[in-house]
């Protein structure tokens, strides 16, 4: 079975339990056993599917990270928040508005609220203000108007544990890079019975999957995983809880930290690195401020990269993304241009794309290293799930 003809039949499958709002999707724990798996690869930068291969299909959803699986990430990205009662979901605002169907479901008009998030007042439908169940009873949709929209409606909020069983249940290694998304914002407006905060049910649900184990250790390789996190507070915190690879996200120059209120240049000063790096092994740059752009040209890069790399951090920026709306024009509306210049002139150590498909495409044509093909494995893990389908009570 060719891969292609994996994932329709993977969305057909989709379709046939879209109703079924009420339960998880994947089995929890991870049922499934696959031994000998392909390891993660560690000899070229990282693939890193942001969001899922969400130049796609609908960002955070299942058969957004089962596309990114099949087209050959090594790491699938997620942002964690939480719903009102508690339970970790994978999505990326704290509000609904701009990728769920939330604004036509009138049962939830009275849930307009405005809050503070990272210092300034924003209004919409909060995660924070839903049940679980009431999340999953939405829909999601593209984010932008000029992605394809046929998937609109098609696909439900996932859970977190949903997530990491959709990482473990792959036809070979396949690393997880979740977010802890608004710390300052969840631990405010989410209260959990036993006392913890937002950080302590995060490392908690990795736990509980066994992932651990620091950068490139035995346990590491079998169940990688990188925490990320634009709060560096909570980057320290939970440093004696776990000893997983995290790395620390850089917003764009303008912006403060959320929970320290630092200024770009305090935070990437050698100072701060030197401090910062014994708790994260790398940085999560955005893009543009390791290579300033004017007028959509680029400019002289900036010494960020080299200077992580001085004090033994990796760097994986963000966001890569095919369209010419994101493309500068240095690179002549050709995605391969712009990894070509990340990769072997800015040289950085992983990369957060839209389209994970063609970040491994251009490394596959580029590498003197090449990925084994195994469409076989794609077709088991169809069947799986068609079992799994066929198990449980629709």
């Amino acid at each position: 079975m060719t891969p292609s003809l994996w994932v329709v039949q993977f969305l057909l499958l989709s379709l046939l339990i879209g109703e079924c709002i009420g339960r998880p999707f994947y089995p929890l724990p991870s049922k499934i056993d696959n031994k000998n798996k392909q390891p993660l690869q560690t000899f070229r930068p990282y693939n890193i599917a942001h969001r899922g291969s969400n130049g796609e299909i609908p960002e955070e959803t299942a058969a957004a990270y089962m596309r990114a699986i099949e087209e050959g990430t090594d790491f699938i990205e997620t942002d964690i928040l939480s719903s009102k009662d508690g339970h970790l979901i994978c999505f990326h605002d704290v509000t609904l508005d701009a990728t769920t169907d939330i604004a036509d479901r009138k049962e939830f008009a009275d849930r307009k609220r405005t809050y503070e998030v990272e210092y300034a007042n924003m209004t919409g439908f909060f995660t924070v203000d839903f049940t679980l169940k009431e999340l999953k009873s939405l829909r999601v949709k593209q984010r932008y108007e000029f992605r394809d929209q046929q998937y609109n409606g098609k696909f439900s909020i996932i859970t977190f544990e949903e997530f990491i069983s959709i990482a473990l249940d792959a036809p070979r290694v396949v690393g997880i890079y979740p977010e802890i998304k608004d710390p300052v914002f969840i631990n405010k407006h989410v209260k959990w019975s036993d006392g913890k905060k937002f950080e302590d049910k995060f490392v908690n649900t990795l736990k509980k999957y066994g992932y651990s184990g620091s950068y490139l250790s035995k346990d590491w390789m079998k169940q990688p995983a990188f925490i990320q996190s634009f709060a560096p507070t909570s980057l320290t915190y939970i440093a004696n809880m776990t000893d997983l690879p995290k790395i620390f996200l850089i917003d764009d120059v303008n912006i403060r930290t959320q929970d320290t209120n630092q200024s770009y240049e305090e935070i990437t000063s050698d100072s701060y690195l030197d401090f910062i790096k014994k708790y994260v092994v790398g940085i999560g740059p955005w893009k543009d401020t390791i290579v300033p752009v004017d007028h959509n040209y680029l400019l002289t890069p900036t010494d960020l990269v080299a200077k992580a790399h001085s004090h033994d951090l990796q760097v994986h920026p963000y966001t890569y993304r095919n369209e010419n709306q994101f493309l500068h024009f240095d690179f002549h509306q050709d995605p391969y241009a712009e990894y070509d210049y990340w990769i072997n002139k800015i040289k950085v150590d992983g990369l957060f794309t839209d389209f994970t498909g063609s970040l491994h495409n251009y490394q596959e044509l580029s590498s003197q290293h090449k990925t084994p093909a195994d469409d076989s494995s794609a077709s088991s893990l169809l069947h799986k799930i068609a079992l799994m389908i066929s198990s449980r009570k629709l």
